[in-house]
């Protein structure tokens, strides 16, 4: 079998399968104890920040260690939301945001926030003056990801942040990073990001670890009650063997960067050529989008149909995001985009990383021939019957 979904989980390295293992073995006091081994676990939380930290280029005080991306945007939309209400009840996102980003803004908008959804063009990309125009004084929140974690499409965020910035000065800008650490250059400070979120498994570390990034003087309401962990914002025992492995993934993901982006990019650009040869499938991915994922439609035919005839060839692809690719609908990210619900119906997700080889896309390329040859007749005849 050959990976294709690393947009949804990544093979972690070696290195922090082994880091992980060793601390869950030698380390196991808690880090609020005051004995010895509690003392030393709070003391590989604290390298563990700072390694965090300037992986992103911040102070490790601006560093809130998660259980992973999902908790650190409901912590950044729904923490600024209930802080900052006093100030006003207005936000802002995209229409094509991350479950996590997109429903924690729904549910504040069942609860009195006002929210206002972005549109995209057919690349997925914001348009800067609609931005402009939309941010008001009530403003509190502007929430915008990097890289869509469904097509790769990626944000101008440099511009949005001055757009933010110059429009309210009060207005916090939130970023999801979780598909563009270690795969595009992050610069928090030229974006004049207030907030950003990434998760370990999306970059080789282990799951149930993430990092909230908030910057310094920015208060956030905390969604749990507890022990006070985190400065007190995340109630709970740290997971410190995650915490440990995610900062080495990190070190290792940024250390890769430009290896990833011209090792992956080359696989991409040479998937995205041959899938320009094929008539019967139409690209959701750009080619200035993200290094690493690809978005294709098979109009005519569920995106589920494609995928497990690509699974029979060995091949390992997804449909929507990951925690999604469950459901029936179509893809909300393809609708907002302009795409029909046909094709938001039959779109599937090759996402890549530094595990596949030329020798991988080359045997992908012959799964898609083979699949779409062997599945239009069954097309054809259904529309047929119809």
């Amino acid at each position: 079998m050959i990976y294709w979904d690393h947009a949804a989980s990544t093979p972690p390295y070696e290195e922090v399968i082994q880091t992980m293992a060793e601390v869950m073995r030698q380390h196991y006091g808690n880090p609020s104890s005051i004995h010895r081994m509690g003392e030393d676990a709070a003391k590989l939380i604290k390298r563990s920040r700072e390694v965090c930290a300037a992986a992103l280029g911040v102070k490790p005080a601006e560093i809130i260690l998660t259980s992973g991306a999902t908790e650190g945007n409901n912590m950044a939309i729904k923490g600024t939301a209930f802080q900052y209400a006093g100030r006003g009840k207005h936000i802002i996102t995209t229409a094509t945001e991350h479950p996590s980003v997109y429903d924690s803004c729904l549910y504040l908008r069942e609860h009195g926030f006002e929210v206002t959804f972005l549109d995209v063009d057919r690349k997925g990309r914001i348009h800067p003056d609609q931005l402009r125009s939309l941010i008001r004084k009530d403003t509190i929140l502007v929430s915008i990801m990097h890289v869509n974690n469904e097509t790769g499409a990626v944000q101008p965020l440099e511009a949005a942040g001055r757009i933010i910035k110059q429009c309210n000065p009060l207005t916090l800008f939130h970023v999801d990073g979780v598909q563009g650490f270690g795969k595009l250059h992050v610069d928090l400070q030229a974006w004049q990001a207030d907030l950003y979120t990434l998760s370990a498994h999306k970059i080789r570390g282990p799951k149930g670890a993430g990092v909230l990034f908030r910057r310094e003087g920015v208060q956030l309401h905390p969604l749990l009650s507890g022990g006070k962990q985190e400065s007190g914002m995340r109630s709970g025992t740290e997971n410190y063997p995650g915490i440990v492995a995610m900062a080495k993934a990190m070190r290792m993901a940024k250390e890769q960067l430009g290896t990833f982006g011209e090792q992956v990019g080359a696989l991409r650009d040479e998937l995205l050529a041959f899938i320009r040869t094929m008539p019967a499938l139409a690209l959701n991915s750009d080619e200035d989008g993200a290094p690493h994922i690809v978005n294709v439609s098979f109009s005519g035919m569920k995106a589920e149909v494609l995928l497990h005839s690509l699974e029979e060839h060995g091949m390992l692809v997804s449909t929507k995001s990951a925690c999604s690719s469950k459901t029936a609908e179509p893809s909300r990210v393809l609708l907002a985009m302009g795409r029909s619900e046909e094709e938001a119906s039959s779109a599937i997700r090759i996402s890549m990383g530094l595990t596949n080889t030329e020798n991988d896309v080359e045997r992908l390329k012959d799964a898609l021939q083979d699949a779409v040859e062997r599945l239009t007749p069954l097309m054809t005849g259904r529309n047929e019957i119809h």
